[in-house]
């Protein structure tokens, strides 16, 4: 059977997703167009060689409407033979490009693939594309109370694993000491591709939204970011303990992996960085909406024959700090291995392009700690989560 390897994996420095952040003046088109043109000139290759671009992005309206995999491929100079298509598997979208760029290369549909994704939350505001839409019968027959905002569904998973504040927040802090550490010495260097904003003298390079001097502290002091008395009233039970500084920020950001075969790598003399060992993808509770990560583990850890204990580091994505700390009680992961430079609390949720991101952590992590298997989980929004299984080469 083909094998699917990583050979490089490009990002952008994480923006705070408002107006005035560090990337808003950029187009999201043109954050996608920049990674991509960061792929192609750091690996010696042409446009023409890459057989397709598969492009994450949730918030497909506005600025990001119209297949913005394809805009972003022309906005970055490809041969106009080049395909693209963008994918919306939610907070997940970009690790799903992954994993269908790399089911491509293993069914031999492609040689050469790039996955990616782009979230530009400053100029397109998560929910904008739901504007003006209403519920379906269907679904409102089906879930007659309503369904919740992610915010909600993380406090009833932190009820629900009995999360004290206390938790929630130390761990949120503990994000920021890490990733501001990893920063420190040069971890995501080799990673990060500086941005021009426009109107700028200097590139942004370092992610905006890390904040080095967050203490669990100082987050204690923080009010309820989700509560509001109708959902106090439908939710008697919750305590309400998720809070900005334990929630992942808005964020702008692009990234994008180089996917080909083990044997096109060889042909181009390209040395491959890992290879997708297992996939998996599960829908859940739509209600709780973020515990997807658990069963999605439960079932690639099956799949792959391996242990919770075989891998050498996990990077669950910290859409909120109620996520990954539910996750590791009900997998007995080891916390020292669990999103080891930071997560998404500190390095932002760029939600399409999270995916990728959270990919090229894994990826670097592995080199530099000389580990050998690595997973990516996510959750996802409507209830649904992606997990990756990876071997470092």
């Amino acid at each position: 059977m083909r094998e699917a390897v990583i050979v490089d994996v490009v990002r952008t420095p994480s923006g705070r997703g408002k107006p005035g952040g560090a990337l808003s003046g950029v187009h999201p088109v043109d954050l996608a167009a920049g990674v991509l043109t960061g792929l192609l000139e750091r690996n010696g290759l042409e446009s023409r060689q890459i057989d397709d671009v598969l492009m994450g992005c949730v918030s497909q309206i506005g600025d990001q409407a119209m297949n913005i995999g394809r805009q972003a491929v022309l906005a970055a100079g490809f041969d106009e033979s080049v395909p693209a298509t963008t994918i919306d598997r939610q907070c997940g979208s970009s690790q799903q490009a992954a994993h269908f760029a790399a089911q491509g290369v293993i069914a031999g549909a492609y040689d050469i693939v790039i996955a990616g994704g782009v979230e530009s939350m400053s100029r397109v505001p998560l929910g904008s594309s739901r504007q003006g839409g209403s519920l379906a019968p269907g679904l409102a027959a089906r879930y007659p109370e309503g369904l919740v905002n992610q915010g909600v569904s993380a406090e009833l998973i932190a009820d629900k694993w009995h999360l004290s504040r206390e938790e929630l927040d130390s761990f949120s802090a503990e994000s920021h000491r890490r990733a501001a550490d990893a920063w420190t010495h040069g971890r995501f260097d080799s990673q990060v591709l500086p941005v021009l904003a426009p109107g700028s003298s200097d590139a942004v390079a370092f992610d905006e939204t890390v904040r080095p001097g967050t203490t669990a502290e100082g987050l204690a002091g923080l009010n309820p970011a989700f509560r509001t008395d109708e959902l106090a009233a439908r939710f008697p039970g919750l305590d309400w303990r998720i809070t900005a500084g334990s929630s992942s920020p808005l964020t702008d950001a692009a990234s994008a992996v180089l996917i080909m075969s083990a044997e096109k790598a060889a042909e181009l003399g390209l040395e491959p960085r890992a290879r997708f060992h297992s996939f998996s993808v599960v829908g859940d509770d739509p209600l709780f909406m973020l515990t997807g990560p658990i069963p999605a583990t439960r079932r690639i850890l099956e799949r792959s024959g391996l242990s919770i204990d075989d891998l050498d580091a996990y990077e669950v994505n910290e859409a909120f700090a109620s996520v990954p700390l539910a996750w590791a009680a009900e997998l007995g992961a080891d916390p020292a291995k669990l999103n080891p430079w930071g997560g998404a609390i500190a390095l932002g949720h760029a939600v399409g392009a999270s995916g990728t991101r959270l990919l090229g952590t894994l990826v670097a992590y592995l080199e530099a700690s000389g580990g050998r298997y690595g997973l990516q989980t996510m959750c996802e929004g409507g209830g649904m989560a992606n997990a990756t299984i990876i071997e470092r080469l």
